[in-house]
């Protein structure tokens, strides 16, 4: 009976300390500023799969010239994907369509995206974009800057 506590005593101690370095993460991914919630997903080989599957939430922060994207539910330090702002070129934006609005968030707009030959998608809110393209066309004199 003794050892059915500990184990379980054992089992609640390592969620908590899962759950505090889930928190602790984020926090020190959002501290520098720049962060939005973004989810991303490889984009589908045609526009009629567009079913909301492989979409991945995450945190995007800028720094520098470069977008940084995490996964929300990792605990790696360093980012999933890195974009650099010349490589970008945005293809177009559009609603979520069929199941997408279940994976994605309510307010959510996605973004086609093009960057380095490969083709990709991010979601984000409506804010969240304004300032992704404000980012984009900000780049500095002499960059070529492609956004839809």
């Amino acid at each position: 009976m003794v050892l059915a506590f500990e184990v379980v005593g054992a089992v609640l101690v390592v969620a908590v300390a899962g759950l505090f370095l889930f928190g602790l993460r984020r926090r020190l991914i959002q501290r520098p500023g720049g962060t939005f919630d973004c989810s991303l997903r490889p984009a589908p080989a045609d526009e009629a799969d567009a079913g909301g599957k492989g979409w991945v939430y995450g945190v995007a922060r800028y720094s520098g010239d470069r977008l940084e994207w995490f996964r929300v539910f990792s605990y790696a330090f360093r980012p999933r994907r890195v974009l650099e702002r010349p490589a970008i070129e945005v293809l177009g934006r559009r609603l979520p369509q069929g199941s997408e609005e279940l994976a994605l968030l309510s307010d959510a707009v996605v973004l086609s995206c093009l960057h380095r030959g490969t083709r990709l998608e991010l979601a984000m809110s409506d804010d969240a974009l304004t300032g992704f393209l404000a980012w984009l066309e900000a780049a500095p004199p002499g960059q070529r800057v492609n956004v839809a």
